[in-house]
């Protein structure tokens, strides 16, 4: 059972938040909504050739046997699909 100060507090609050919502104000110790992961872009290993330009597909699948860069393999064996991380890839030529 709430004390009637506990009711109070609770209500002024709530009013607190109400009044900041409704002028778009930041709240203080309000929760902070949870970001949203971002997606991850994929590219096979043509599409990394056409996004840097004179990147051969020779070069990336070396850069993917030397782990240089990340990337998932979707199939089996030698015969899968060579994904790579689009941003990793862009990251590793900035550097």
């Amino acid at each position: 059972m709430l004390t009637r100060e506990q009711k109070e507090t609770m209500l002024n609050q709530i009013l607190e938040l109400m009044t900041a919502i409704a002028y778009d104000e930041p709240v203080e110790n309000a929760p902070v909504p949870e970001k949203k992961p971002e997606k991850v872009k994929m590219l096979t290993v043509r599409e990394c050739t056409e996004l840097i330009d004179g990147l051969s597909e020779h070069t990336v699948r070396m850069l993917v046997a030397q782990n240089k860069i990340k990337y998932i393999r979707t199939g089996e064996g030698v015969r899968g699909k060579i994904l790579v991380n689009r941003d990793d890839l862009l990251n590793y030529f900035r550097n």
